[in-house]
């Protein structure tokens, strides 16, 4: 494989970590797992196969017609049809970025007690020195890397020898017994930690700063199956784990700290630092991830020049943009919010604005204008839009009936 092959198979790889493993999917799969064992599988699973399709739809477009897609569709659309799925868009990062601050400082406080509160303007500081002195090149290949780290919990899933025929049922939906709403909420959330649209936003403007021309769209493909693949492998993982440790317990996952143990039963004492580590690392990834996403979707629909490997004060307003979306989502994680009430209702809230952002962009990757030969085929279209469709139409009825019931 060519050098600039794998760079393109970083990005996937960074852009899996920071939307799979991570403190939304940790939440949804280890509270999923803890509450109704293997029967969520499939939600998983068909949101993967949606977001691999929109991985790889996203990169071809930018490969192909040298744009971001923010860019293309204020282009093709007008501001004006752009703006209000933009702001609802800068809306739920704002919150699930902040989540994703709350998970680096829970990480942290699970080694050393320190309150939540007190690391969160610290933890968004920091966060803010990486993107502003760092470049894209080195925020995807230091966080690629530490993130391997997660595969923890691929092995702590296979160590606890789970039984085939139950895992192979739970990839097929099934009405539950009881807990109906809260089923259907999860099911909700991890479609929404799964599919987000921040993650497109980041992968298609990364390969416009990498410069992928038309030689990419194979390597494309194989990142946005091998990278979107290793990340729905680990979020497996985290539930299976969850399964085995909780459900026979019937201890619900209130906290992050009650998740916090459960790689202890199968990997002992290295059990609670890798889940840490792998906590704080991939959230720091996410957390980076979606600053530069943000910036990139608000500089885009303006029509600012942006780029993450230009020296900051060259692109004023985009630096300005995701400093600004840093400290806001800071000062929501100092006003004491639960990180895991946030993150379930942000993951939630993701699912019923897809429809919004995913139509003028299957559009696009369908316009010959911009893409040429290399529009998208009946088989990705269809595939993408069911899943939308279907993750868009449980949470307008999940949503309400977990609120209602009290979540």
């Amino acid at each position: 494989m060519k050098k600039k092959d794998l760079m393109n198979l970083t990005l996937g790889i960074i852009t899996s970590i920071g939307g799979f493993l991570e403190v939304g999917s940790m939440a949804t799969a280890a509270t999923a797992g803890a509450l109704f064992g293997y029967k969520l599988l499939w939600a998983i699973f068909f949101s993967t196969l949606g977001l691999i399709f929109l991985i790889e739809m996203s990169g071809r477009f930018a490969a192909v017609s040298k744009r971001a897609l923010a860019d293309a569709v204020r282009e093709r659309f007008g501001f004006v049809f752009t703006i209000v799925p933009r702001l609802l868009e800068v809306l739920v990062n704002l919150l699930v970025l902040a989540a994703e601050i709350g998970g680096v400082c829970l990480a942290i406080k699970l080694v050393t007690g320190w309150p939540i509160v007190a690391l969160a303007i610290p933890i968004a500081l920091l966060l803010w020195l990486v993107i502003w002195f760092g470049t894209l090149s080195w925020i995807e290949n230091s966080t690629a890397i530490l993130g391997l780290m997660t595969i923890a919990f691929v092995v702590a899933a296979w160590k606890l020898h789970p039984d085939p025929h139950e895992l192979l049922r739970g990839f097929v939906p099934s009405r539950p017994s009881e807990g109906a709403a809260k089923y259907w909420f999860l099911a909700v959330s991890i479609a929404g930690s799964t599919i987000s649209p921040y993650m497109f936003h980041f992968y298609s403007s990364g390969a416009v700063e990498e410069k992928w021309d038309e030689e990419s769209l194979t390597s494309n493909r194989l990142t946005a199956i091998g990278g979107m693949g290793f990340g729905c492998l680990m979020s497996i993982g985290v539930l299976i784990v969850s399964a085995r440790v909780f459900l026979p317990l019937h201890i619900q996952v209130d906290s992050y700290e009650q998740l916090a143990v459960v790689l202890s039963p199968v990997l002992g004492r290295w059990g609670f630092p890798l889940f840490a580590g792998s906590l704080g690392v991939c959230c720091f990834g996410a957390a980076a991830e979606l600053a530069l996403s943000t910036g990139y979707l608000i500089a885009q629909t303006f029509g600012w020049n942006w780029g993450e490997d230009r020296r900051p004060l060259e692109e004023a307003r985009f630096s300005a943009t995701y400093s600004i979306v840093i400290v806001l989502a800071a000062v929501i994680m100092t006003t004491g919010l639960d990180p895991l009430k946030l993150t379930l209702f942000s993951m939630a809230l993701t699912a019923v604005i897809l429809p919004a952002v995913i139509v003028p962009f299957l559009l696009l990757v369908n316009d010959e204008h911009y893409v040429g030969k290399h529009v998208s085929g009946w088989i990705g279209n269809t595939v993408v839009v069911i899943v939308v469709l279907v993750a868009s139409v449980i949470a307008l009825v999940a949503i309400p009936l977990e609120l209602a019931g009290g979540s």
